[in-house]
């Protein structure tokens, strides 16, 4: 079965975006080796992608190239009847219904790349298997949270840790596997 994992970056107290939708935050912090925090070796092991709506109209404003052409991109919406276009198809379905059905087909990993509703949903149904989460020195005091109020406690273990020179701290942690009936 493939893994689904959520792969982002958050400040301090827990936000993936400013209110607004906006990371420019994550640049703010200097980085003169133009260090990709183990971004390329990720994308070498996922074929696919799962966003909301609002977190891919916040990639398209980016400018620039679609960032994943080579993978099968997803992208959740609760407007009906969007036409996809050369690099992701809209899902109009329940994001969990939809991305259990996902994690049995043949492929690579898959990533959540977001945004917080969406992540909170797949959180909630027991779908994701692992948080690659990179941590930025900076607090932004609100804005869009990693999950939303309606998270349901969920246990993970720490698989692995490690501090940047940058002051970024990147953690990994996968899901508790549920307790074998005795």
């Amino acid at each position: 079965m493939r893994k689904l994992i959520l792969y982002i970056a958050t400040s301090l107290d827990g936000y993936i975006a400013r209110a607004d939708g906006r990371v420019d935050w994550l640049e703010s912090v200097p980085n003169p080796d133009q260090l990709d925090y183990g971004y390329a070796d990720f994308l070498a092991t996922i074929d696919t992608t799962l966003m909301g709506n609002a977190t891919y109209q916040t990639i398209l404003g980016f400018g620039g190239d679609f960032p994943y052409p080579d993978k099968t991109n997803y992208v959740f919406s609760r407007q009906r009847g969007q036409a996809d276009t050369a690099f992701i198809r809209y899902v109009e379905e329940d994001p969990a219904t939809f991305t259990a059905h996902l994690k049995n087909q043949p492929g690579k990993d898959i990533w959540l790349v977001g945004g917080g509703q969406l992540n909170t949903v797949l959180l909630n149904a027991g779908l994701i298997d692992q948080f690659i989460i990179t941590l930025a020195p900076v607090s932004l005091g609100a804005g869009i949270p990693l999950f939303g109020p309606d998270a349901v406690e969920t246990p993970f273990k720490l698989i692995k840790s490690e501090s940047f020179e940058t002051g970024f701290v990147q953690v990994v942690y996968e899901k508790v596997p549920p307790p074998t009936p005795s």
